[in-house]
């Protein structure tokens, strides 16, 4: 991890070129569970090609703005989680069910779970060996974690949701030791529906996080928010599950602050985690001055060390405009810069 305090970071999505995927069609649906196909502008056997120079823009945006450990952006993804997921074994994406979404008064299309869920090959391993070999950066991947998966399907096999997270956790876990042998620096979980269901969390989630990450070396992070900030513009100032994850092996916790104006007492019951602390308001494309970026950024200060955070957006930058989102992550840059200053003497 970088040496520096106070380091910044993405959590994962930046925004996709209008040339490369229909933007207004990706903003009309709920986050895609199943495949999306029809969004892409482009049809094989040119879109591998189109995604990858889309990821070039995402990475030099990252670099430019200053960021310390930058993402591939997720330019090959339709949204966070349906491109690992419906490669599985077990998973039925091209006969999809319909169940409501996370949303209030929507519904999504997901995929079915018809046998036993394995990984048959790498999903993600050419995104990193990309990735590290266009930057000399350190490199976060992220993948959608197991209790997540398990709530973005209908499961027509297991009839059990646990034994259903823990073969998710298992195919996890191979992707997972596949991409820090490709050279990653960090792979981040996904979990916003830790937040969304949080008595079905605390029932089974935290083992299949910790069956997700077993055996690795490598640093391991986890995602969870309160849902995209264009969808969900009214946000709580507590999580409704974040405690619990201080007895998880994930090392690295990212969440959210701006938007919902959050309440980081609750930081300090982390233990020794490292927090990537969200302090970008990404319902907006106003974009933030580095001082109300460091008035985020020392609202944590009394509950988590310098030392043990790094800054972030809320969350993916994904539905921002591509200018709104290189605004902000400069903002962010800036605004580190002024909080380290204060604490160290040095920007």
């Amino acid at each position: 991890m970088p040496t520096k305090l106070l380091p910044t970071t993405v959590v994962g999505s930046y925004p996709q070129p209008d040339w490369l995927i229909d933007r207004e069609k990706l903003k009309a649906l709920v986050p895609p569970r199943a495949r999306a196909k029809e969004l892409w502008r482009i049809q094989p056997p040119l879109l591998d090609g189109a995604q990858d120079d889309a990821t070039l823009l995402a990475i030099r945006d990252q670099e430019r703005a200053g960021i310390d450990v930058i993402t591939d952006g997720e330019m090959r993804r339709e949204s966070y989680s349906n491109r690992f997921a419906c490669a599985l074994e077990g998973v039925d994406a091209e006969n999809p069910a319909r169940i409501p979404a996370r949303t209030p008064g929507r519904f999504q299309i997901v995929p079915r779970v018809v046998g036993p869920i394995r990984r048959k090959t790498a999903v993600e391993r050419r995104d990193v060996e990309f990735l590290r070999a266009n930057t000399d950066r350190q490199i976060r991947i992220t993948l959608p974690g197991p209790f997540t998966l398990t709530q973005q399907v209908a499961d027509e096999y297991y009839k059990d949701e646990a034994a259903l997270a823990m073969d998710y956790a298992a195919a996890v876990n191979d992707e997972i030791k596949e991409l820090f042998a490709a050279g990653a620096d960090v792979v981040q979980l996904d979990e916003p529906f830790l937040e969304a269901r949080p008595d079905k969390a605390r029932a089974f989630a935290v083992p299949a996080i910790n069956r997700a990450v077993a055996g690795l070396s490598g640093t391991t992070a986890l995602h969870l928010c309160f849902g995209y900030g264009s969808m969900i513009k009214a946000k709580k100032s507590t999580y409704s599950f974040l405690e619990e994850l201080a007895t998880s092996n994930i090392r690295q916790i990212s969440i959210e602050t701006a938007q919902p104006d959050l309440d980081c007492t609750a930081l300090g019951k982390l233990g020794g985690k490292t927090i990537i602390l969200g302090v970008l308001d990404l319902s907006t494309e106003t974009v933030e001055t580095p001082e109300t970026v460091a008035a985020r950024i020392r609202k944590a200060l009394p509950f988590v060390p310098a030392e043990r955070l790094m800054a972030a957006p809320d969350c993916g930058l994904k539905y921002m405009s591509r200018a709104a989102a290189f605004g902000k992550l400069q903002a962010l840059v800036a605004g580190a810069a002024l909080v380290r200053k204060e604490l160290t003497g040095q920007g």
